[in-house]
């Protein structure tokens, strides 16, 4: 039986998380879990093996957060510098076989692992390189990108995040369904996070 190709996830979760106020959304209690530990769960629950953390902002509280799991961090001392350097830090750590890399932001804390599943399972290096989640009308996150776009997504600047590497490979994106609106719902301010956490977690 052919193995599955290797495809790790780097978890953005460096910020400093301004608009949250003086909350590190990353570390708020969401249904009795820290937000960061609630998304790395999934991915750990999902085919992406390694998975890769990225900190900077509160690193000690982030790591803390996460105590016990099977994941590998990578600290950003630029992380005030915007969210490109995360992900510059943490492809830097990607294994050298693994043929592609999930781009997870830290604040999306409905996001499922089935969700992940279905971009891993749709991904191509040839044919699908780069593979977002589309839930309804809209294309959300987390991101997959084959090796090729590593050296692009390293030498991104500011908070664009991987945007314009997609915006830059139009016709290379492939859009994966997916349902629900775990893939389209992150949280970013305080009212964000009373506003999820008073409701039942998906």
């Amino acid at each position: 039986m052919t193995a599955a190709p290797a495809i790790a996830a780097v978890v953005l979760a460096a910020g400093r998380s301004t608009r949250a106020g003086k909350v590190n959304k990353l570390t708020a209690d969401i249904g009795g879990t820290p937000m960061v530990a609630r998304v790395v769960d999934t991915v750990l629950a999902s085919a992406a093996d390694p998975v890769i953390v990225v900190t900077g902002h509160e690193s000690d509280d982030v790591r803390a957060a996460l105590a016990g799991r099977a994941v590998t961090f990578a600290f950003n001392p630029d992380y005030a510098d915007g969210i490109a350097t995360s992900i510059a830090a943490g492809i830097r750590m990607v294994p050298s076989e693994c043929i592609g890399a999930l781009i997870c932001l830290g604040d999306m804390p409905a996001l499922h692992s089935d969700d992940i599943n279905r971009l891993i399972a749709a991904f191509d290096a040839e044919r699908a390189p780069i593979c977002v989640p589309f839930a309804g009308t809209r294309r959300g996150n987390p991101a997959l990108f084959a090796r090729a776009f590593f050296a692009e997504l390293a030498s991104g600047q500011g908070d664009t995040g991987a945007r314009t590497v997609i915006a830059a490979h139009g016709g290379m994106v492939c859009e994966v369904p997916v349902s629900g609106e775990g893939t389209l719902t992150d949280l970013d301010t305080a009212a964000d996070i009373a506003a999820f956490s008073r409701k039942p977690i998906p």
